[in-house]
């Protein structure tokens, strides 16, 4: 397999433990509470479990998985950002977001609006306040992703619903240099059987209940990432997509399963991972 990436870059298939969750008892719902639970109550019900899973470099290969069959996509030489220190919030607002909305129109095909709705910044520093996600999950399930349709799309809601609606993420490394530790691993939509996704509550104080799904391992899935990422290369994961729900569609995306995983090969000199996610609303065709 031919690799582009620098070949001091850990790269190439590795085998890696990855953390998944186990179903619930039959009746039961998986859940968290995001700050204290209620007295008497656990702060959620998983129970988490390792496995040893096989992940393909996809690196050379970039352009053979796109959102409809796999949910994830690889977008290469994005020019350089107006912002660069990613640091504050206002300042990536003003300055990112309107990059990422570009290369979701120009990338995604038919798609004709987008609402970006947040963002997360992760850093390997112990100071941090978000750090790397070692546990296997989808970000949004339907019923999360209609919620945020109404929440953030107001009077337009109902009639964007009735029309193709999905969720994607737009992730990138803010290294200088290209990603080595704790890269992303992402199993294509198509491989991943819905008898895998444990869709898990998530309650807050106020009383709101949000959704996102844990994994639970199938020997069927097909997991991948991609070696010595740059800034110049983005990574769109699709977390939800209105069209996979239609009888007899051909799209299979929407529900991309993905962890950062410690990828046996890295050296133990190699900077931390940086990243940031942009969550994205996209509408049409």
């Amino acid at each position: 397999m031919a690799i582009s990436a620098p070949t001091a870059v850990a790269h190439g298939t590795v085998t890696a433990k990855l953390n998944f969750t186990r179903r619930p008892a039959e009746g039961q719902v998986a859940f968290n509470y995001v700050d204290a639970p209620p007295a008497g109550e656990p702060q959620n019900n998983l129970e988490k479990y390792q496995a040893d899973v096989a992940i393909t470099d996809i690196r050379g290969h970039e352009s053979e998985y796109n959102l409809d069959r796999d949910a994830f996509q690889i977008i290469q030489d994005v020019p350089e950002s107006k912002e660069k220190a990613f640091v504050d919030d206002e300042s990536i607002k003003a300055n990112y977001y309107p990059e990422v909305e570009k290369l979701l129109l120009d990338n995604i095909p038919g798609s004709n609006r987008i609402f970006l709705f947040d963002h997360t910044i992760r850093r390997a520093d112990p100071n941090s306040s978000r750090k790397a996600v070692q546990s296997v999950h989808i970000d949004q399930t339907a019923y999360s992703a209609e919620k945020r349709v109404r929440s953030h799309m107001g009077e337009d809601a109902e009639k964007l619903l009735q029309g193709r609606y999905r969720i994607v993420n737009v992730w990138r490394p803010l290294n200088k240099t290209p990603l080595e530790s704790m890269p992303l691993g992402f199993a294509s939509s198509s491989t991943l059987d819905q008898h895998d996704v444990i869709p898990v509550e998530h309650r807050y104080p106020h009383g709101y209940i949000g959704q996102t799904a844990a994994i639970a391992y199938n020997p069927g899935q097909k997991w991948h990432y991609l070696s010595g990422m740059t800034g110049s290369e983005r990574l769109l994961l699709e977390c939800f997509d209105s069209e996979s729900l239609k009888e007899g569609t051909t799209v299979d995306g929407g529900r991309v399963a993905h962890t950062a995983f410690e990828h046996p090969l890295t050296r133990p000199e190699h900077e931390g991972r940086e990243s940031i996610e942009v969550r994205a609303l996209v509408f049409g065709p």
